[in-house]
């Protein structure tokens, strides 16, 4: 899955990409492992003193707020923010700039030290740049109507009963059937866009997609639709955004030491809970 835009029509050319991500094995070899030092002060930065971060304008919620990845509101901005910290940066040596979505994973040179913006790692994409660690996994989504009969439910079990469509050969046909297990098999899709169409026309009680296209799919393409919930894989290669860098980089390593801590310290778990739970409308559905 790649990164949909997610409030406005102009992320269509995004979400077009940004379909559900095939089942198929995701496996990436790792980047450069981290040198000696992570010392501030022995980084090789595009600016010296400055830790310059790219991502793509407008930048959606809830991966940013505000379109202003700077404030340090939204999911990404405060990944960075607390990935800088654990390098030695303060806020105010931290750098934003505006890069193109498909340009930060294209090849060539790189105008940022690395770059977050909901790309997901694939064995493609790290032909041509380097990958960290997974910052975020992505996880699966139930999208209904309003006051249809799944609109309010709370848990797994509540949608066993439900009429559920989904795309063909996606994570989230998976899931269906090994999370959800519905009492009747799921309406399968070709395309994305069909089954949303099927919501839309009240064919199917809700569908089920990544998350990150569930806030697209709430925002700008189904009207009085919301997220039901959200909930994780149990099966097949999880899918995973991580911070992109500039093929070779020496500072993937350090970012990868950050990203580590911040997972062991529990401090990622709660950014995501805080901006991509609850409060930004995608209860747990366990």
């Amino acid at each position: 899955m790649v990164r949909p835009s997610m409030l406005l029509a102009l992320g269509a050319i995004a979400v077009a990409a940004v379909a559900c991500a095939p089942a198929s094995d995701t496996t990436v070899q790792a980047g450069p492992s981290a040198p000696a030092t992570c010392a501030k002060d022995q980084l090789t930065l595009k600016t010296a003193g400055k830790l310059t971060i790219g991502t793509d304008k407008p930048a959606y919620e809830p991966w940013f707020k505000d379109d202003a990845p700077a404030n340090g509101k939204g999911f990404e901005s405060a990944v960075a923010y607390a990935v800088a910290k654990q390098l030695g940066f303060g806020d105010s040596e931290v750098a934003w700039a505006t890069v193109k979505f498909d340009s930060a994973f294209a090849p060539g040179a790189k105008q940022f030290d690395f770059d977050l913006n909901q790309v997901s790692v694939t064995p493609d994409r790290a032909k041509v740049v380097d990958f960290s660690r997974g910052y975020y996994t992505v996880k699966q989504a139930v999208v209904a109507l309003d006051g249809s009969k799944v609109a309010a439910a709370t848990d797994l079990a509540a949608l066993k009963d439900a009429k559920i469509g989904v795309q063909v050969g996606t994570t989230s046909l998976q899931a269906v059937k090994d999370v959800i297990k519905p009492a009747a098999e799921p309406n399968v899709y070709n395309e994305q866009i069909d089954a949303v169409n099927a919501l839309k026309n009240k064919q199917v009680d809700a569908v089920v997609v990544d998350l990150p296209t569930a806030f697209y799919v709430t925002a700008a393409q189904v009207e009085n639709s919301k997220i039901v919930g959200q909930f994780g894989a149990v099966s097949g290669t999880p899918e995973v955004f991580g911070a992109v860098f500039e093929k070779g980089s020496p500072l993937v390593g350090c970012v990868n030491e950050a990203i580590d801590k911040l997972t062991s310290s529990g401090e990622l778990a709660a950014i995501e809970t805080e901006w991509l739970g609850s409060a930004a409308g995608a209860p747990e559905l366990k």
